[in-house]
């Protein structure tokens, strides 16, 4: 399973990270000790030094020894009263969450007294241009690489968002220990806040009680960038820019943009009906407003530092013209929207002035260092809130016993809106006005100029958000980045050529950066949904329209009719059709994003993608949208049509993706509206979730090498460049692992300077959470592309070795579906030896566990699929066929090949290495206990004894090709961090069984529930995983 310190684990020292585990275990003792007295204290500690004796035996080898001490530990487990289990569970939580936040702290610590940090800009670098890459070739390479980081709701994270924050401070406060001027004063002050923190923790309700909404999960990514990656980014792209001018000699252009960031949060409706078209409407504009928002904030912390009056003429010219143009009646028109503060603290109520009048929060800071000074941001409007919540009302004008209409109502709140009543008498006491402001320096006016448009275009935002009209001019507001981009280049060209090019690198710098990476949306929003539902919509459509039944038709059917509506210029949806609601949230999603366009929007994803109609399909109802919108609108749509992107999961499609992106591209108006709309760019998914659960994760990983390899080979046969977009997930099950070696391990060819990639869940906050380990998380993608695209890893050196592969792959699939599909034991074992049945309780999604109402393996999910096996720390679908698989190469006499596999293909090593982690991080004695006390029938517990025999067979025969003599040998810190949790990880997983036990003779038990729910935490916690 992947764990969050994969990447940083050979980062740390174990030294200082035990010693700050001692203080944060010593501390939270302390507050245990008052908080449920010193009686329950000592059970605590009994039960972890149980947990620890065992863990040692067995580590020396005396297993029955460690045997029996877990069974002694188990009786006394199942003695504690509920109230007790409740209070041991959340213990054992906090202290496995305590150790790691001190882990992800130790990683960032590392990096920063490392002088040269292994997998950074400098290092990979310097390695190329020492390996004979000419220093205009990387120049060129780095420059126009292009890696999006695609931010999904997959239901992984398990933490409330209000603990996550409290973890954050946590990890700011042990940052803040280390720095060696603080007095003993000093230090005791931070011992406090530490105990603060803690103690807060401890009185926090760890469990969601409501279901997020979509927006709710759309916020939270937001809320990423706005406490991490809006700090990170600039410091990221200062260290690609001096590394490239160290080795290169010029630095990395202002605009360039080597990652970007996309989102499926209020987009991915693929088994979700809660995403519908008006949420991604609401998400979009909702991202617009706070990009809009971040950059005021900027720009005040700007109008500050930028206070020299030498500049440019140009610069000049153009705050002469601002200011003849500012006469105190149009200045206050202008600032009409400074009013009605709503919910979201004094931005708007703030005055607009060229002038600033308050120092902003953190304006004396480098853009890049300490804690964000921003204050967690309120959203506007209705948006803010869950759905059965009543908004705050808003100041009023109208008398409480009048009675409007709906249009009077409207055209009041409007003229409310646009009052100036009251509002610059005040402002006049702050600024004086414009005549006696001589000599303004003409940076100020400029940017006073930039913050009153970008304030009329979060006003304009907030209108839509509520539905209301806004008839602003749109030179008054800015529509896109290029225009904001305008006046700040001309600040940097400006203080360039007057001599002030180290202010000009600065927060200018970082300024004009953010705006090239976030644009006007902080992150494109993806689409996503699921091929059959499009089936449906034109199912609908040809069935009014008297044509017959669509999805009835074969391939070259659907094809020919979908080719020629395509090339036609009238739209095939008739304005008065009628059609079953689930289709019209079809229709009415593409007229969204019409509406939206390219500029908010990303790419349509197609999951279960299985032909080249699918594609066609989308491309259709995209065009017959935009036609009707354009024709409403009496102007062309904003933007250009979104990238149709097919999504190949299963096993079947996988083998299939290449000839159907060969059948697209044979089709001549395809081929010619990729090549003219998309700068001749085929963007292809591929799944690693669906392919794992239908088949395994070894079969899975092979049929995803080759299909990427079949892909790029059609792609390459039409002259078409490819971007494949990875559907990872954050366990080994669904495609995780350490990001480098995932890039590292690609096909030859697949990886040319483009990648996209999704990140998911909890590794969304454990990669991008802090500002250092985002900063460290950018640079690993930027030169693991790199290096995949300048220096491609090796192909397998013998034929002889893909049919070994295949051999392999053929028996695991063999065996992992025999036991999955197969067995009619094994789905009741699951239901049994698992929590999943209870896993819906948790709240972490807003969407079904199930595609489907049935009750098998095939429509769950393969987030809860893998959860569930991961709380009994068996964790099977990462290895089960595996090690049958490597048996049967062995006794086919393949021992040598598979060594020499390991040695020298990238792929092969890294899919063992990463068995090898799960099988580390899996405990087979613990998996034992949950069957022991919950399997019922003796038939289903001996499939449970042949599953772990399996394990073990799984792991001899990973260690004879790894040629290991024990797990995670090449990993020993990894080893010892995993160690280091189990004397609180095994007593969880105990108590978890007992829990389980209870809650299934008594199911409307809401405290047992909860107890359950709070060891499922702990337990993520200790495996710094879900699903």
């Amino acid at each position: 399973m992947t764990d969050t310190t994969d990447d940083i684990a050979e980062e740390i020292s174990i030294r200082a990270f035990e010693d700050d585990c001692r203080l944060l275990e010593g501390l939270l003792n302390d507050v245990l000790h008052r908080e449920v007295g010193p009686q329950f204290m000592d059970a605590i500690e009994r039960k972890r030094a149980l947990a620890q004796s065992a863990v040692n035996m067995r580590m020396v080898g005396l297993e029955d020894t460690a045997e029996l001490l877990e069974k002694h530990l188990a009786s006394e487990m199942s003695e504690m009263t509920l109230e007790e289990a409740l209070t041991l569970a959340r213990a054992f939580s906090h202290y496995l969450s305590l150790m790691g936040i001190a882990e992800t702290h130790h990683s960032v610590r590392k990096a920063r007294n490392i002088a040269s940090l292994t997998k950074s800009c400098d290092d990979i670098f310097n390695k190329l241009i020492q390996g004979g890459v000419p220093p205009e070739a990387l120049y060129e390479t780095v420059c126009n690489q292009v890696v999006e980081i695609v931010l999904t709701a997959h239901p992984t994270q398990i933490n409330r968002r209000t603990l996550q924050y409290k973890h954050i401070r946590i990890a700011h406060l042990l940052e803040f220990n280390e720095r060696p001027d603080l007095t003993l004063e000093d230090r005791e002050m931070v011992i406090e806040d530490l105990v603060r923190e803690i103690t807060a923790l401890w009185q926090t309700d760890e469990l969601r009680r409501h279901k997020p909404t979509p927006v709710d999960e759309a916020r939270a990514g937001l809320h990423i960038v706005e406490q991490s990656l809006w700090k990170a980014v600039p410091h990221y792209l200062r260290r690609v820019s001096t590394a490239l001018k160290k080795h290169t000699g010029r630095p990395l252009p202002l605009t360039a943009t080597p990652i970007k960031f996309g989102s499926w949060m209020g987009g991915d409706r693929d088994g979700n009906p809660n995403v519908t078209s008006k949420v991604t409407r609401d998400v979009a504009l909702l991202s617009r407003w706070m990009a809009i928002d971040l950059y005021i904030r900027e720009v005040d912390s700007l109008r500050f530092e930028l206070s020299m009056s030498r500049c440019s003429g140009d610069l000049e010219k153009l705050a002469h013209e601002i200011l003849q143009g500012a006469s105190p009646v149009s200045r206050h028109s202008e600032s009409w929207n400074q009013s009605q503060s709503r919910n979201h603290g004094n931005h708007l109520s703030q005055p607009t002035s060229t002038l600033p009048t308050q120092l902003p929060a953190g304006a004396d800071m480098p853009s890049f260092a300490g804690e964000s000074s921003y204050s967690i941001l309120e959203f506007p409007g209705n948006i803010n809130r869950q759905p059965s919540t009543q908004a705050p009302s808003k100041p009023s004008m109208i008398p409480r016993n009048a009675s409007f209409n709906s249009s009077q109502l409207l055209a009041q709140r409007k003229l409310y809106a646009n009052s100036q009543v009251g509002r610059f008498s005040f402002q006049k006491l702050l600024e004086p006005s414009l005549p006696e402001r001589p000599g303004i320096p003409a940076y100020r006016v400029v940017l006073g100029h930039v913050k009153d448009k970008l304030t009329k275009t979060r006003r304009r935002l907030e209108l839509l958000l509520e539905d209301l009209p806004c008839e602003l001019d749109p030179l008054e507001y800015y529509e896109t980045s290029e225009q904001l981009l305008e006046p700040l280049l001309l600040c940097y060209e400006s203080l360039q050529s007057s001599g002030s090019g180290s202010l000009a690198d600065g927060r200018l710098a970082d300024l004009i950066r953010r705006v090239a990476t976030f644009g006007m949306i902080l992150m494109k929003l993806d689409l996503r949904q699921e091929s059959g539902r499009h089936a449906e919509a034109l199912d609908a459509i040809t069935s009014y329209l008297d044509m017959g039944v669509y999805s009835e038709w074969d391939e070259e059917k659907k094809l020919d009719f979908l080719t020629r509506e395509l090339k036609g210029k009238r739209p095939l949806v008739p304005p008065s059709i009628e059609v079953a609601p689930d289709v019209r949230e079809v229709l009415d999603t593409f007229r969204i994003a019409a509406e939206l366009g390219s500029d908010s929007l990303g790419a349509y994803v197609i999951s279960m993608a299985s032909n080249a109609s699918d594609v066609l399909a989308v491309e259709l109802l995209q065009k017959d949208a935009r036609l009707s919108v354009s024709g409403e609108l009496g102007r062309p749509c904003p933007g250009t049509t979104l990238r149709v992107v097919p999504l190949f999961e299963t096993v079947q499609d996988l083998r299939e993706a290449g000839s159907v992106i060969r059948k697209l591209l044979s089709i001549a108006w395809y081929r010619e509206h990729i090549i003219n709309n998309h700068n001749g760019h085929q963007e292809v998914m591929v799944g690693y979730s669906d392919s794992g659960k239908d088949a395994g994760r070894f079969t899975a990983a092979w049929e995803l090498y080759k299909a990427q390899e079949d892909v790029v080979a059609a792609c390459n046969e039409f002259g078409i460049k490819v971007t494949l977009f990875h559907g990872r997930g954050g366990s080994i099950g669904r495609g995780g692992g350490p990001t480098y070696l995932a890039i590292q391990s690609q096909p030859p060819g697949s990886v040319m300077g483009t990648l996209r990639s999704t990140e998911q869940g909890e590794m969304v906050q454990a990669k991008f959470g802090l500002p250092q380990t985002a900063v460290r998380q950018l640079e690993i993608y930027t030169t693991a592309v790199l290096l995949a695209t300048l220096r491609p890893p090796h192909p397998p050196r013998d034929l002889k070795w893909r049919q070994i592969m295949e051999d392999i792959s053929a028996t695991s699939c063999a065996t992992y579906r025999s036991t999955v599909y197969d067995n009619p034991d094994f789905l009741s074992y699951f239901h049994e030896a698992t929590p999943q049945a209870e896993l819906s309780f948790l709240n972490i999604g807003s969407r079904p566990t199930r595609r489907k109402t049935s009750a098998g393996i095939f429509h769950l999910r393969a987030i809860p699929w893998i959860f569930a096996w991961t709380q009994t720390r068996l964790v099977l679908p990462a290895w089960l066929g595996v090690g049958a698989g490597l048996r049967s190469a062995c006794e086919k006499g393949h021992r040598e090949e598979l060594m020499a596999m390991y040695r020298e293909w990238p792929f092969f090593q890294s899919t063992v290495d990463l068995i090898e982690m799960v099988l580390g991080k899996a405990d087979v004695p613990i998996a034992e206990h949950y069957d022991r006390v919950l399997v019922k029938e003796q038939r289903r517990r001996q499939l449970g004894a042949a599953l772990r025999k399996e394990f073990k067979a799984t792991e001899e025969y990973v260690m004879v090709v790894s040629g290991h003599e024990r797990l995670l040998e090449n990993n020993r810190s990894l080893r010892k961090l995993i160690e280091g949790r189990l004397p609180y990880l095994n007593p969880m997983n105990m108590l978890q069984v007992e829990i389980l036990r209870r809650l299934r003779m008594d199911e409307e038990n809401n405290k047992l529930r909860d107890a359950l729910l709070i060891s499922i935490n702990g337990i993520a916690a200790g495996m710094r995983n879900t699903g």
